[in-house]
């Protein structure tokens, strides 16, 4: 499935999805896909600034925040997972 953004769309199965977007500390489920070689290559192919671009007009984090690509990674693919999660 994929998940929508204004640059680039992001490819996640449901169950990957709804593994990284539920009520509680999502993290470790993130950090879990990010280990997964198809979805780390997508994120590297998108390079940090198209994903800092993308995660600045949310507004929730500050540019020094935005400066750190594995944490870039992370909050991108966890507003994924809750995209998909959301239109199923």
């Amino acid at each position: 499935m994929k998940a929508y953004f204004q640059r680039f769309s992001i490819n996640l199965t449901k169950a990957e999805a709804l593994s990284a977007s539920h009520p509680g500390d999502c993290d470790a489920d993130v950090k879990a896909l990010l280990r997964i070689p198809r979805v780390r290559r997508q994120l590297e192919r998108l390079g940090n600034d198209a994903i800092r671009a993308e995660l600045k007009e949310y507004g929730a984090w500050t540019d020094a925040e935005l400066r750190d690509i594995a944490d870039n990674f992370q909050r991108l693919v966890w507003l994924a997972a809750c995209d998909i999660r959301e239109r199923t």
